[in-house]
């Protein structure tokens, strides 16, 4: 009875990983039609407000790589790492990262997309290797699927870049140029300052935007590295990290060590 049992069992079971792929149906919408695809860009819309994937650049809303990903899935088509090359040099750490598309359904690549992250990049100075490894990594995958799927993320209602390109974008510009403060959410400090008469509103007199110091950074940096510390939280920190003048980092220094420190209390009581 055993022995019949085995062999039964054994002729159910997949005999390869290919078998057990053709089983596999993949549900997603078809990308050759209109209706479906605008179907898509509604559900789209949905996932990403739900769940925050978007960052806020310059009062623009621009969907994180987490968003394009589903984007692609719900179509059927994933992304695939290619390779991932080190091309730093005595001056410079830098990976360059090549990512296709493949479209489970048809068996096909539709797209490829490159991408490079550099510790020569604003804000990275103090990056780790994995972690300028991981982020050419990221805007690949990014960059991959604006090339076959910007049109849909437009129709969706968002900017039809990856949040992740856009930082690489900005990064030189940060200091050089900064957006003006309208677009920026305001600092607190900054509209404390009533009693200054109304005629001083037009004079050019106005403090330039003190960012945040290489110091800062770097301390950010090291706090974010801590293992208490969450995926999620380092990554919102990272992405938006050009972007903190002087008193918001002191702020986020702040918070990171009273997170790291209530953490690790939990931790010592709970053992």
């Amino acid at each position: 009875m055993d022995t019949l049992l085995k062999n039964k069992a054994m002729n159910e079971a997949p005999k390869t990983t290919k078998e057990v792929t053709k089983k596999v149906k993949v549900e997603s919408y078809d990308i050759a039609r209109s209706d479906e695809t605008l179907d898509l860009a509604k559900d789209l819309a949905k996932f990403i407000k739900d769940n925050k994937l978007t960052t806020n650049v310059q009062g623009k809303e621009f969907v994180n790589v987490e968003g394009w990903q589903y984007a692609g899935s719900r179509l059927g088509i994933v992304p695939i790492v290619e390779h991932v090359i080190n091309v730093s040099s005595p001056e410079e750490m830098k990976y360059q990262a090549k990512v296709t598309l493949f479209d489970l359904r048809h068996g096909t690549t539709v797209g490829a997309g490159f991408a490079v992250c550099s510790n020569k990049e604003s804000g990275k100075k103090f990056y780790q290797e994995f972690a300028i490894m991981s982020m050419a990594q990221t805007r690949a995958i990014g960059k991959a699927y604006r090339n076959c799927l910007a049109w849909i993320i437009r129709a969706a209602g968002y900017e039809p870049t990856p949040a992740e390109e856009m930082d690489y974008n900005t990064n030189t510009v940060a200091v050089a140029a900064p957006a003006p403060v309208a677009a920026q959410p305001v600092p607190a400090m900054q509209v404390l300052p009533a009693e200054a008469p109304a005629a001083t509103v037009d004079a050019p007199a106005a403090a330039p935007v003190q960012y945040a110091t290489a110091a800062h950074k770097e301390e950010i940096i090291r706090l974010l590295n801590h293992p208490v510390i969450t995926r999620p939280e380092k990554t919102k920190m990272l992405l938006n990290i050009n972007r903190l003048d002087e008193e918001r980092a002191v702020q986020a220094i702040a918070k990171l060590r009273k997170a790291i420190d209530d953490r690790e209390n939990v931790e010592k009581v709970a053992a």
